[in-house]
């Protein structure tokens, strides 16, 4: 097969997946910069890759004209009146197994993620658990790349650079002075979520002596409403929740000292900056592959694995296994704060 000039990139959703695929593109459009990626998303993430030459963000309306079979039908046209020339699905989902078959039936290579799904289920079934570190995330995008003839080194890529904040961010936080850190407490799924009350523990221990001001993410009115509270009882803290667009809250992530996440998609976000990144673990293990990019192990904190041993129970932390209710309690928030202060010592 003669290597491809413009290729369809298609990853949908969510915001965690779709952010790790930044530093792969990135990688690409460095070492290939004379071919064209068109990348099929949801508009909300496109200023994730507006510093990433030659990527174009194409909008998928899966829930407006793109929505069914005749929906996708018609997206698939669109697309190919953009004169792409191979396709690399990311996400292997319904969608785009459906998108495949159009592509297809015009003569165009498509090539897919593997997702590991047989590995994955050894990693996280209850007995005769296989536990090892998987390919992680984002190799097994690279590896998408590679069988359309671009073999990618994901060591030889350079992080983002550090944005510039607007005004209205900077009237927001004010002057950077100490150490900026940013916390986002929540995540899709309850069991990867650090319990509230542990995480104020956590707030309560950094007012102490420390020259921090705290910056808290999240979204949707219940997390808005309780980071707001936050906010008043804590000094030196700001939630940012509700307030910023998201290309603005992509600018403050990247001017951060540190970011405690959950492995959700904040943690993805400051990794893709190079800001350090700590997160903690519930149901989850950084061995499905999902661990932020080149973040070091020591910033990983795990739950007490003696006590809790079929962890990983799942690979999302959809569902909450009959006595593993308190997992996040094993990590005591003395254990946390000590790890932040550790990382902002050495950076």
């Amino acid at each position: 097969m003669e290597r491809p000039r413009h290729i369809l990139v298609i990853r949908l959703s969510a915001m965690g997946d779709v952010a790790m695929m930044v530093p792969v593109l990135k990688a690409f459009t460095e070492k290939y910069p004379g071919v064209k990626l068109t990348l099929l998303t949801r508009r909300f993430f496109a200023p994730l890759f507006k510093d990433l030459p030659n990527v174009q963000v194409f909008e998928a309306e899966v829930k407006g004209k793109h929505k069914g079979i005749f929906g996708l039908k018609k997206l698939s046209s669109e697309l190919l009146d953009l004169k792409i020339d191979a396709v690399a699905d990311l996400h292997n989902v319904l969608r785009s197994n459906i998108l495949k078959v159009f592509f297809k039936l015009k003569g165009l290579p498509v090539r897919q993620i593997n997702k590991g799904r047989k590995e994955k289920k050894a990693l996280t079934k209850k007995n005769n658990k296989i536990f090892k570190q998987l390919k992680s995330t984002h190799q097994r995008y690279a590896g998408v790349f590679e069988k359309l003839g671009y073999p990618l080194n994901l060591d030889l890529v350079e992080v983002l650079p550090k944005q510039d904040l607007t005004s209205r961010v900077k009237e927001l936080v004010g002057e950077h002075s100490g150490k900026w850190l940013g916390i986002a407490p929540f995540a899709q799924h309850a069991s990867k979520a650090y319990p509230g009350d542990l995480m104020k523990e956590v707030l309560q221990e950094l007012q102490k002596g420390q020259n921090f001001k705290i910056f808290l993410f999240g979204g949707g009115a219940v997390e808005t409403g309780k980071l707001a509270a936050w906010e008043k009882e804590f000094t030196n803290t700001v939630s940012v929740a509700g307030k910023l667009s998201f290309e603005e809250e992509l600018a403050l992530i990247s001017n951060l000292d540190l970011m405690l996440s959950m492995d959700s998609g904040n943690g993805h976000l400051a990794a893709n900056f190079g800001v350090p990144v700590i997160t903690l673990w519930g149901l989850t293990h950084p061995y499905t592959g999902f661990a932020p990019f080149r973040q070091p192990e020591s910033n990983f904190l795990l739950p007490d694995l003696q006590k809790y041993p079929a962890i990983p129970t799942s690979i999302y932390g959809k569902d909450i296994p009959q006595g593993y209710e308190d997992v996040m309690r094993s990590i005591p928030p003395q254990r946390v704060v000590q790890r932040i202060k550790r990382v902002l010592e050495q950076n």
